[in-house]
C-alpha cells in the first residue's frame, strides 16, 4: 500500500503552490479528456436548470472547491487526478511548466536541459500522463511576475525548438 508522509507531502505543497481557493479536476467523457474547476453543488437542482435550458456557466448555485492538504494527498496516492491553477491574483506564480508532446519531445527536452544547465537553472522533468510527452518545471523560491516568467520562456523556447515548431506552438 503506498503512503504519503507528512513531510512529502508538505514537500510537494511547497513546490506546487498556486490558488488555494480552486483546484482542477480531470475528467473523461466520450474520447476525450480534460480539466475542469471543482465545484460543490446538488445534481438534482443542476438537472432541472439544465433541463429550462440552462448550463453549467450560468448555473448559479455552485461553489468552488478550495484545495486542501487532504485533496492533495488524494492525487498523490491516485485516488484522482487534480491540476492546481498556478496564476496568482496579483498575476504572479511560484513555478512555471513547459508542456512538450509529438514525435521530438525527448529530444527538445534534451535541448531545453542543456540551455538550463549552461543558465544553471534548477530545473526538473515528469513524463506526462499518456506517455509521449513530458512537462518541464522549474521552481521559483518567491512568487514571480507570471508576465516576465512567461517572456523569458518563450525566448527560451525559440532559442531551443526548431523555428518552424515553435511558430506552429506560438503563433495564432
Amino acid at each position: 500500500m503506498i503512503t504519503i508522509s507528512e513531510e512529502q507531502l508538505h514537500l510537494y505543497i511547497s513546490l506546487f503552490r498556486g490558488r488555494e481557493d480552486v483546484y482542477a479536476r480531470r475528467w473523461e467523457k466520450a474520447g476525450k479528456s480534460g480539466y475542469t474547476p471543482a465545484y460543490k453543488f446538488d445534481w438534482n437542482e443542476y438537472i432541472l436548470h439544465k433541463a429550462k435550458g440552462g448550463n453549467f456557466q450560468n448555473f448559479k448555485n455552485k461553489e468552488k472547491i478550495p484545495l486542501t492538504k487532504d485533496i492533495v494527498k488524494k492525487h498523490l496516492l491516485g485516488a484522482y487526478f487534480i491540476g492546481i491553477y498556478p496564476l496568482l491574483e496579483d498575476n504572479t506564480s511560484y513555478f512555471i511548466a513547459i508542456d512538450l508532446d509529438g514525435k521530438n519531445w525527448k529530444l527538445d527536452c534534451n535541448r531545453f536541459f542543456e540551455l538550463f544547465d549552461i543558465l544553471k537553472i534548477p530545473a526538473y522533468v515528469e513524463r506526462s500522463y499518456s506517455g509521449e510527452g513530458c512537462h518541464i518545471w522549474v521552481f521559483f523560491s518567491d512568487s514571480f511576475p507570471a508576465e516576465k516568467s512567461r517572456k523569458i520562456f518563450l525566448e527560451f523556447s525559440k532559442k531551443v525548438l526548431d523555428f518552424s515548431e515553435y511558430k506552429k506552438l506560438f503563433v495564432l
